[in-house]
């Protein structure tokens, strides 16, 4: 391959949603129980900032659209496998394995806010949904607490996935892949022939 420059493929949406979500999810992980304020701020921050990238995988520039990186399973597997072998073609936006680790932390995540939610409202009888919640608290507060649970660690160990994917593919194609989601640029390269 050859350099030819520099191209923008991260636009300004994607990269605040990314760090912005970065940031929510690590406060409101954290957080957690002991201070509930600030949990909860933090969980609204994040089902804003999803719906804001739903719409924009849609209405977005080329890079930031689901019909840009969402495969199909068989060339998700795929890629997978030439990961392995070092052999994995570059991507100027997701690989088949980001774009699916894209669409597996919007769905964890969204199911986490809304148990979120549903937890907010039998057990504080606050927040959108309380008014549907409070009153069956011991029966769908504690479900929803179980599932807000797991689903809060599963995102944890899906962005645990996530970094050492953006790691590997940093090494194998020899860029700075954080760079990338900091500045919106990655090397234009070129196959040689």
């Amino acid at each position: 391959m050859r350099d030819t420059g520099k191209v923008k493929v991260w636009d300004p949406v994607v990269r605040i949603f990314h760090w912005a979500l970065v940031a929510s999810f690590t406060i409101a992980y954290l957080s957690e129980e002991d201070f509930l304020s600030i949990h909860t701020w933090a969980g609204y921050i994040v089902i804003g900032l999803l719906v804001v990238r739903f719409i924009w995988g849609f209405a977005g520039t080329k890079y930031a659209r689901f019909s840009d990186f969402v495969y199909r399973p068989k060339t998700i597997s795929q890629f997978l496998k030439d990961t392995i072998v070092f052999k994995a073609r570059r991507y100027l936006g997701h690989n088949p394995a980001g774009g699916a680790m894209v669409v597996l932390l919007m769905i964890s995540l969204l199911i986490t806010t809304f148990t979120g939610l549903v937890v907010y409202g039998a057990e504080e009888q606050a927040g959108p949904l309380a008014h549907w919640f409070s009153a069956s608290h011991s029966i769908w507060g504690e479900i929803a607490e179980e599932m807000h649970e797991f689903f809060a660690n599963f995102t944890l160990l899906l962005v645990l996935v996530h970094v050492a994917g953006v790691m590997v593919e940093s090494l194998i194609h020899k860029e700075n892949l954080v760079s990338a989601m900091i500045t919106g640029f990655k090397s234009r390269r070129i196959q040689s022939e």
